[in-house]
């Protein structure tokens, strides 16, 4: 999230103020950043209707949440360079918000493994190899697979159907070519999957394994990484081809493919 020139302040930790709006944050010229985070400069009436019903007041939970999530998606989309020191307030003020919810947001991503904290700057978003996508990748199918073979015995081909609006979900997003994007379809996806085997807490695990394999090695967007959501998208379309199918050889197959080729 920086600036067009790039520049740092003298501190090394980005300004903050150039991110772009696909992660709700404003660059420095005003432009758009979270919506729902801000509160009306707009004068309250003296004297409101009696039948009006009041308003909620925004809670900072819910700033929080916001926040936080379009700090995930500046991540994913490489908004958020890995090795990179940001500040708080410097980001807070690209959302127009304090520091306090970007503060307590980043934290969160700092358990996640997403960012470390670097004492009296900010936070430094990791970087993250090969290995470790491969290792998360290699869990994920551990997990994942078992129970869809096992689903893939008991379910009707209606059960299924049911999640191809889904899946063409992913190949939309996939041919935009917007990592963020994507990665929000391709995790509804599976987890809707996972969901029919009435288990919540493989679903929150599961998710969230999902969640930290989706993080980028860094670089900006390209032609072969746009072919490469729409090569996973399509191996959607399969799975959901071949579980209806009950064609267990085949699922396994795609399984295979699907978590190896991450």
């Amino acid at each position: 999230m920086r600036d067009g020139s790039g520049a740092r302040d003298g501190s090394g930790v980005r300004d903050g103020s150039g991110a772009r709006g696909g992660s709700g944050v404003r660059d420095g010229s005003g432009s758009r950043g979270v919506p729902a985070a801000r509160t009306s400069s707009a004068a309250p009436s003296s004297s409101p209707s009696p039948s009006a019903p009041p308003r909620p007041a925004i809670q900072r939970a819910s700033v929080r949440g916001q926040i936080l999530d379009a700090l995930r998606a500046a991540l994913v989309a490489g908004e958020l360079a890995p090795g990179e020191v940001y500040s708080a307030p410097a980001l807070g003020e690209s959302f127009g918000v304090s520091a306090t919810p970007v503060r307590e947001a980043m934290q969160q991503l700092a358990t996640e493994g997403a960012v470390e904290v670097v004492p009296n700057r900010g936070f430094r978003v990791v970087e993250r190899g090969a290995r470790e996508l491969a290792e998360l990748a290699e869990i994920r199918g551990l997990i994942e697979a078992p129970v869809m073979l096992r689903l893939a015995r008991t379910l009707s081909v209606d059960d299924w159907e049911d999640l191809r609006p889904l899946a063409e979900e992913t190949a939309r997003a996939a041919a935009v070519g917007c990592r963020a994007t994507y990665a929000e379809a391709d995790r509804a996806f599976h987890r809707a999957i996972l969901a029919l085997a009435g288990n919540e807490q493989l679903v929150r695990i599961a998710d969230d394994l999902h969640r930290r394999a989706q993080w980028p090695l860094g670089g900006s967007p390209t032609a072969r990484a746009r072919l490469e959501l729409m090569a996973d998208a399509a191996q959607h379309l399969a799975l959901l081809d071949a579980l209806s199918a009950q064609d267990l050889s085949a699922v396994d197959a795609l399984l295979r493919e699907h978590f190896v080729s991450m």
